[in-house]
C-alpha cells in the first residue's frame, strides 16, 4: 500500500538537484536544509509535433486547466459571484465539433481496462494507454473528460505554478485518476465519513441542549473537515510519517478533539472545563490560570486498521487566529532537528514529521502573519518539508462578506505568493473532500511544498451559536435553514445506495449520545492531569515548584572559557578572508589577555553550551555577522561565497551545534517560529535577535499572546531568548528603545518578594560581557525554563569601559541582579539606573571629580524585581538622597515600573523621603530626532541625576 501511495505509475522519475540558485550560507552549514528537486522527463519530440501541429486543441485544454475552477460546482450554497467563463467552450480555438484529435503531448485520459494500443517507450510516466494512446479522440469526448476533471466538484488551481515539473505532475495525476484514493473507497470507508460527520453532529447538538448559553464554535455545515483530517492521518501513517502537528482555530475544535477516531479527548473533560472546573490538576501546576475550551489541545497516537499509527499534536492557539502558524512550523522543525542533526545528508525534510493547518478563511485573507509564515515555508533554516493547509471556508467573516473582506477572488489567493497549488473543494460532498485530500498529500509528498485545500462551506449558526447572523446576512441565513445538514445529506445518499439504513443511522446516532451522556454524567468525579513535564520535558520541573533551581553556578573554567574563544575565530588556512575581518579575530585574540567583548562572551556562552551537549539556535536579520558588524559567528569565503561557522567545526568535545538561521524581514513569524522550537526542545537555547529594539512592535501579539502568558494558560515552559538592541545613541525616534516599559507591563511581578518561579518573564538590561555570559548559560543551566527579555547593548558592544575580565566568568560567579559601585561611604546621593546609561554617568562623574559624592546602583535585572539585594543595600542609605536616572522619557523605560517596588523597599528599610526621577520628561515619541536637541536632553538628564 505504501508503494501505491508514493509510487503509483504516474509518480514521475526524480532527478535530484540539491541547493539554490545562490549557494550562500550553504548546504555544510549546520541547520541547512532545502526540498530535493524533482525533475520530471519533458515532452518528446513527438509530443512536442502534436502541440504544434494542434495548437488550438493546446490553448483550450491549457485554458480548460487554468480557468476551470471558476465554473466548478465548489459552493454549496451556490452564492459566489460567477461570470460565465468563456474559456471553456472548445469553439472559441477553432475547434470543430465533429472532429477528431490526437491528444500526445497535450492531454492525459485515464486507462482503459484493456489497452487497445502497446504503450508508448517513453517511459511508465509519460506512456499513455486505453483511451489516451488512440491516435485521436473525438472532441466531444475530449470537452467531456475536462468538464468531469475540472468542472466538477473540485476546482484545481495549479497552472500558477513556476515549476513546470508540477504542473506537469499535477496534469497527469488529475486527469488520469479522476476518482482514485489512496485505500480504496469501499462500503467500510464511506460508513466510517459518514459516523465522523454524524458524531460531530451529534456532538453540537448535545452541547447546544446541555449548555445554551455556551459560544462552542461548532464545526455544523463544515463537518466535512473531520474526515478530511481523518484520510490525511491515515494516508499519512501509510506513508511513514510518525508524527503531525496540527494547529487550528476555534471552528470544530471540540469536534476533532472529542471524536473518538480521531483525537479521543474524554468529553468528560470538556464538560467539566464548561461547568467551570480547570483542565489540568492545580496541585501540580500553581499559578496556572488555564485558558478557554476553544484553545483547548491534545496528543494522541492514532491507530489504524493496517497496523500504522501517526502521532498528532494539536496546539493551543490563542484568539488571534492565525499566529499560531509559525508556531506549529517551529514546533514540526524541532521534531525534525535530531535527524537534521545526525542523519546523513540524504535525510530529507518532511519524511516523518508533517505540519497541517487549518485556517479561517477572512483570517487566512487578511492577517500578515499569513503571508510572513509562507515565506518562510521555503527557506533552509525554516522549512519542514512542505505544510498541508485546510481554509474551513465559510465565506463570511464574523458579519463580513467576502466582497468586503478581500481583493481576491478566493480566500487563499494569497497563497499563490510562494507558487503552491490550491484545491477548491464543496463541504457538501465529503468523498470528493477525501479526493482532495488525496491529491494534495500526494503533492506533498513528492515535492515537500506547501498545498492548500481551500474547503467551502458555510456557518449554520453565525460567528457563534448565540448570534443573529440574519441581521446583516438576510439571504445567505435563508439558504442555510431551508437545507439538511452535511452529515443528514451524506446520509441520505449511503441510503440510496443500500450502504446504510435510517433505521441504523439512528440506532448509531443514539448510542453515540448515550456515550456522551455518561460522560457527562461522570463530572463530578473527572480529575483532570497536567500533562506538562512529560517526553523531552520529563527531567525538567514545574518553576513554581520547591524543587526549582533559580540560580544554578554558571561559571567556567578559565582555560575552557580560552579553548572556546580561540576556536571562535579559527578558519582554515585555505578560507578566503575578507581583509578587515583580520582586525576582528586579531582583536578578538588579543582581548583574552586583558578584558573581553561582549561578542566574545557572547561566543564564550554558547561554546561552552555547546561542549556540554546543548543546541544553540539565532535567528533573525543579519545574525550571523550581527547588525552592528560585532558578532561574526560565521564567515564567507570571498571567493565562493560558501560559509564556515568556526564553533560548529574547531570546537573539540562538542557535540552541540550552533545554527545561524539569518531569516526573512518578518518579525511576528520568525519570533513565533522560534517560540515553537523553544516549546519542544529544552535542550536548545532559541534566541531571536532584533536589528534594533523596536523591531518586536511588528510581533507584539505573538509576546502578548505565546510568550507572556503560555506557561499560566497552557502549562508551556519556552526558553526563548529575546535579544533587542537598546540604547539612546542619537538614532531618533525608532532605533533607540525596545519598548522594556512593555515587557515589565506585563510581567506579573508581585511587588513584595523575590519569587523567581512564579514571575512569567525574566527582563534584564546587562551592562557588561560577563552578565551576558552568565545571563545566557543560567538560560539553560536551570532546570525549568522562562523567557528572557535582554535589552541588549549597541554601544558598548566595543567600549573598553564595558569589559569584562575572564576572572568574572569562572566557578563561583553567576549573573548579579545588581550591580553597586563605585561607593564612597561620604557621598550624599545614591544613583539608581539600568544599562548603558551607567556609563554615560559613569563618564560625567568621572570628568566633574564628583566620585566622592555619587554612589552608584546598577539594576541588572528588572523582572523579578531584585528585592532582597535592593534592600540589603539601600538599607545602608536610610540618609541619603536616593535617584533614579534613566535615558527614556518618565512614561517609558523602567520608571513607572521600579518607582512601586522601590518605594516598597525604602519603606521598610525605613527611608523617610521620596525617591526623586531623572531623565527624559514626558514624551509622544521615543526620542527626538534633532541631534542638537538630543545632544542638550543628554546634558539635562546627567545634570539632574548627579548635580
Amino acid at each position: 500500500m505504501l508503494t501505491r501511495i508514493l509510487k503509483t505509475h504516474h509518480a514521475l522519475p526524480r532527478a535530484v538537484s540539491r541547493g539554490c540558485p545562490r549557494q550562500y550560507h550553504d548546504d555544510s552549514t549546520f541547520g541547512y536544509r532545502v526540498p530535493q528537486k524533482y525533475e520530471l522527463p519533458d515532452y518528446t519530440q513527438k509530443e512536442l509535433d502534436n502541440r504544434n501541429a494542434n495548437a488550438p486543441l493546446l490553448r483550450y485544454v491549457e485554458s480548460v486547466r487554468r480557468h476551470g475552477h471558476r465554473a466548478a460546482q465548489i459552493d454549496p450554497l451556490d452564492l459566489m459571484d460567477r461570470d460565465p467563463v468563456g474559456a471553456l467552450d472548445p469553439l472559441r480555438y477553432g475547434l470543430e465539433a465533429l472532429q477528431s484529435y490526437p491528444l500526445q503531448g497535450i492531454l492525459h485520459l485515464p486507462p482503459s481496462p484493456e489497452p487497445t494500443t502497446p504503450p508508448s517507450t517513453v517511459g511508465p510516466e509519460r506512456s499513455e494507454t486505453g483511451e489516451g494512446s488512440k491516435v485521436s479522440v473525438a472532441l466531444d469526448k475530449i470537452k467531456e473528460h475536462l468538464m468531469s476533471v475540472y468542472v466538477d466538484k473540485i476546482g484545481f488551481e495549479y497552472m500558477h505554478c513556476p515549476e513546470k515539473n508540477e504542473r506537469l505532475w499535477f496534469s497527469h495525476h488529475v486527469e488520469t485518476e479522476t476518482s482514485s484514493f489512496p485505500l480504496p473507497l469501499d462500503d467500510k470507508r464511506r460508513k466510517r465519513i459518514w459516523e465522523l460527520l454524524m458524531r460531530s453532529e451529534e456532538l453540537d447538538k448535545f452541547l447546544a441542549k446541555k449548555f445554551p448559553n455556551l459560544k462552542r464554535y461548532g464545526c455544523e455545515g463544515a463537518e466535512s473537515m473531520l474526515p478530511a483530517l481523518s484520510s490525511l492521518f491515515e494516508v499519512s501513517a501509510e506513508a511513514g510519517i510518525s508524527s503531525i502537528v496540527l494547529s487550528l482555530p476555534h471552528r470544530g475544535r471540540l469536534s476533532l478533539l472529542c471524536d473518538p477516531d480521531l483525537m479521543a479527548f474524554p468529553p468528560k473533560a470538556l464538560f467539566a472545563k464548561i461547568k467551570g472546573k480547570p483542565e489540568f490538576d492545580p496541585a501540580t501546576a500553581p499559578g496556572a490560570t488555564g485558558d478557554v475550551i476553544s484553545h483547548l489541545s491534545a496528543t494522541r497516537q492514532i491507530p489504524f486498521d493496517t497496523g500504522k499509527r501517526v502521532k498528532v499534536k494539536v496546539l493551543q492557539n490563542p484568539s488571534h487566529l492565525e499566529a499560531v502558524n509559525p508556531v506549529a512550523l517551529g514546533v514540526t522543525r524541532a521534531k525534525q532537528m535530531e535527524l537534521l542533526k545526525s542523519s546523513p545528508r540524504e535525510c530529507q525534510l518532511g519524511d516523518k514529521v508533517m505540519c497541517v493547518q487549518l485556517h479561517g478563511d477572512a483570517a487566512f485573507a487578511g492577517q500578515g502573519v499569513v503571508a510572513e509564515s509562507l515565506g518562510l515555508s521555503g527557506l533552509p533554516h525554516f522549512g519542514s518539508g512542505g505544510t498541508v493547509h485546510i481554509i474551513v471556508n465559510n465565506n463570511i467573516g464574523y458579519t463580513t462578506p467576502a466582497s468586503l473582506a478581500r481583493s481576491s477572488i478566493y480566500s487563499s489567493d494569497i497563497a499563490k505568493m510562494i507558487g503552491c497549488p490550491i484545491l477548491h473543494v464543496n463541504g457538501d460532498h465529503p468523498e470528493s473532500v477525501t479526493r482532495a485530500v488525496d491529491i494534495a498529500f500526494r503533492y506533498r509528498q513528492m515535492f515537500r511544498k506547501d498545498v492548500i485545500i481551500d474547503l467551502i462551506c458555510y456557518r449554520r449558526w453565525g460567528h457563534n451559536e448565540l448570534d443573529e447572523p440574519a441581521y446583516t446576512q438576510p439571504l445567505m441565513y435563508n439558504k442555510i435553514r431551508g437545507r439538511k445538514s452535511v452529515p443528514e445529506l451524506y446520509e441520505s445518499r449511503l441510503v440510496e445506495q443500500q450502504l446504510l439504513t435510517y433505521e441504523a443511522a439512528s440506532s448509531t446516532r443514539r448510542d453515540h449520545v448515550n456515550h456522551l451522556e455518561e460522560h457527562f454524567n461522570q463530572v463530578e468525579s473527572y480529575k483532570p492531569r497536567s500533562e506538562m513535564l512529560e517526553g523531552k520535558w520529563k527531567n525538567y520541573v514545574w518553576p513554581a515548584g520547591s524543587e526549582a533551581d533559580h540560580d544554578p553556578d554558571t561559571g567556567v573554567k578559565e582555560e575552557e572559557l580560552l579553548d572556546v574563544a580561540q576556536a571562535s575565530v579559527t578558519l582554515p588556512d585555505s578560507f578566503n578572508i575578507h581583509p578587515r575581518l583580520r582586525r576582528h579575530i586579531s582583536s578578538r585574540l588579543k582581548s583574552l589577555d586583558a578584558k573581553v567583548d561582549f561578542a566574545t562572551a557572547e561566543a564564550m556562552a554558547f561554546g561552552t553550551l555547546m561542549k556540554e551537549g546543548l543546541d544553540v539556535r539565532i535567528s533573525g536579520q543579519d545574525v550571523g555577522r550581527g547588525t552592528f558588524s560585532q558578532r561574526h559567528a560565521m564567515f564567507v569565503d570571498q571567493q565562493t561565497e560558501s560559509c564556515h561557522i568556526p564553533l560548529n567545526e574547531g570546537l573539540s568535545g562538542a557535540t552541540g551545534k550552533l545554527e545561524l538561521a539569518n531569516s526573512s524581514l518578518s518579525e511576528m513569524a520568525v519570533l513565533g517560529f522560534e517560540v515553537g522550537l523553544s516549546w519542544s526542545d529544552p535542550q536548545l537555547l532559541p534566541i531571536w535577535e532584533a536589528q534594533f529594539g523596536d523591531f518586536m512592535n511588528g510581533a507584539q501579539s505573538m509576546i502578548d499572546t505565546f510568550i507572556v502568558g503560555a506557561e499560566a494558560k497552557w502549562l508551556k515552559q519556552s526558553g526563548i531568548v529575546i535579544m533587542l538592541p537598546h540604547g539612546y545613541d542619537g538614532a531618533g525616534p525608532e532605533h533607540s528603545s525596545c519598548k522594556v516599559e512593555r515587557f515589565l507591563q506585563l510581567s506579573n511581578d508581585t511587588r513584595t518578594t523575590n519569587t523567581y518561579g512564579d514571575i512569567n518573564l525574566t527582563v534584564v538590561n546587562p551592562s557588561t560581557p560577563a552578565q551576558m555570559f552568565h545571563i545566557l548559560r543560567r538560560q539553560m543551566k536551570r532546570n525549568y525554563r522562562k523567557p528572557l527579555i535582554v535589552a541588549s547593548p549597541k554601544g558598548l558592544l566595543r567600549s573598553p569601559l564595558a569589559a569584562s575580565s575572564l576572572s568574572e566568568m569562572t566557578p563561583g560567579n553567576t549573573f548579579q541582579p545588581i550591580i553597586e559601585g563605585p561607593t564612597n561611604s561620604s557621598a550624599d546621593r545614591v544613583v539608581l539606573c539600568t544599562g548603558k546609561h551607567y556609563y554615560t554617568l559613569l563618564e560625567h562623574v568621572t570628568k566633574t571629580d564628583k566620585m566622592s559624592s555619587v554612589n552608584m546602583v546598577r539594576v541588572e535585572e528588572l523582572s523579578p524585581f531584585p528585592y532582597s539585594e535592593l534592600e540589603n543595600t539601600l538599607s545602608k542609605y536610610k540618609n541619603k538622597e536616593i535617584v533614579w536616572a534613566q535615558e527614556e522619557p518618565s512614561n517609558q523605560g523602567a520608571w513607572s515600573y521600579v518607582k512601586p517596588r522601590l518605594e516598597g523597599i525604602l519603606e521598610k528599610v525605613g527611608y523617610e523621603g521620596t525617591i526623586r526621577y531623572a531623565g527624559r520628561k514626558v514624551g509622544a515619541t521615543t526620542a527626538v530626532a534633532v541631534g542638537e536637541w538630543h545632544k542638550r536632553e543628554v546634558e539635562e538628564i546627567v545634570k539632574a541625576a548627579l548635580e
